[in-house]
């Protein structure tokens, strides 16, 4: 209870807004993605509808080697940031340990607020606990990329469905997994840009606050506005 209190004394009113702004600019606009792209598409729902034409397309082949060399190229991207968030967050415990260093290292930044050590453990903290959430939703789309190529070994030969119906199921299993697993990729991806507007904590609530606007508005350009989604759209 006094660590509580330590740490709400700590934080000032402007520290609260700005910490209750970020989490409100995530997870809101995480849902407002999911529910807009029922009725906007957005770049996560196009690249949806050309996975599950890839698994439509991989039952009429034979050899299905070129598509279990797809899902293990896709697989690298979040096994890199898998590794690569490891040592983020092996950094940042390593500042965790030295806070004194840290806190001389902090105010020599121009315009970054002065602040306690304790203070300066609470921005590191909330840094550490983005970056492990990615960790796992990194992970566990390496995971999902490794039920998804399951799948795919195991789809009968392209003459062996019984009917239409029944190779349009097997595309939507397969595409839905490959989908989910670019999903969870996505979140962790999230999770990076929100780090960096946590990271801007380090110079004043109010930097916090518009950084993390400033993630949102490019987020939702990427997602609903971007070129490749033009593109892809056709």
């Amino acid at each position: 209870m006094n660590a509580l209190r330590q740490i709400a004394a700590a934080l000032t009113l402007p520290d609260w807004l700005a910490l209750a702004f970020l989490f409100t600019a995530w997870i809101g606009y995480a849902r407002f993605a999911g529910r807009r792209a029922d009725v906007q598409p957005s770049l996560l729902a196009a690249s949806n509808r050309y996975r599950r034409q890839w698994m439509l397309e991989a039952t009429r082949r034979d050899n299905r080697v070129f598509d279990g060399v797809v899902v293990q190229n896709l697989s690298t991207s979040p096994s890199f940031f898998a590794s690569t968030t490891i040592l983020i967050i092996g950094g940042l415990l390593a500042l965790l340990g030295a806070s004194d260093h840290a806190l001389a290292l902090v105010r020599e930044l121009p315009f970054a607020a002065r602040t306690s050590a304790l203070v300066l453990d609470m921005k590191l903290v909330l840094l550490t606990g983005i970056f492990v959430y990615s960790f796992f939703r990194f992970t566990w789309s390496l995971r999902q990329y490794s039920f998804g190529a399951l799948l795919v070994a195991s789809a009968p030969a392209h003459d062996a469905f019984a009917s239409e119906a029944e190779r349009e199921r097997f595309a939507d299993r397969a595409g839905g997994v490959v989908g989910l697993a670019a999903e969870t990729f996505n979140d962790g991806l999230r999770g990076y840009y929100f780090a960096f507007a946590a990271a801007a904590w380090l110079f004043s609530p109010w930097a916090l606050a518009v950084a993390s606007a400033g993630v949102v508005w490019v987020l939702y350009q990427r997602e609903f506005h971007s070129e490749a989604l033009a593109l892809m759209r056709g």
